[in-house]
């Protein structure tokens, strides 16, 4: 019975030490990332899902308008099929005092727009990054779908980031 349980005991740290060296775990975290497109060239994007007050799943991305450009593009999409967002409808943006009115743009890019399903929109961030000076908590609001989406300071400061690598 005793030579069971040895080797019972050196096959599970066998397996053990096996899954230790061939697992490979990954931090996960809200980050920047790379991507590929078909004619080589990388995008840094910013890709996060975020629940609102209404219990709501929102995913947000940004990434910039072009690769020559300052310009921050923010996608705000919500459930396929669970609404239907109006365009042009502003994004109100809320910090303290300090308010902001990004400009819908959903519709300026005809092929995108013909894309992009009746969920998302795509709002003007530059103006709203270049008056942050700080990794402030921000406060979404779109008139008839979000009532109060909070933005975690994290997630300015990736924002902001993304601005300063052009």
């Amino acid at each position: 019975m005793e030579g069971f349980r040895d080797l019972f005991r050196l096959i599970i740290s066998f397996i053990l030490i096996c899954c230790c060296f061939f697992i490979n775990t990954r931090n996960t975290y809200a980050e920047s990332k790379v991507t590929d497109h078909y004619q080589e060239e990388e995008i840094k994007r910013s890709l996060e899902s975020l629940r609102d007050f209404d219990d709501q799943t929102w995913q947000l991305i940004v990434y910039p308008s072009s690769k020559v450009s300052n310009n921050l593009i923010l996608r705000i999409v919500g459930y396929p099929g669970y609404l239907r967002i109006d365009h042009p409808t502003n994004l109100l943006v809320n910090s303290g005092i300090k308010r902001w009115n990004l400009n819908d743009i959903t519709t300026k890019n005809k092929v995108l727009y013909k894309t992009l399903n009746d969920s998302a929109a795509e709002f003007d961030l530059t103006p709203l990054v270049a008056e942050l000076d700080k990794n402030r908590p921000l406060r979404f609001s779109l008139p008839g779908f979000i009532n109060d989406l909070p933005i975690p300071p994290y997630l300015v400061s990736e924002w902001r980031s993304l601005a300063e690598e052009k």
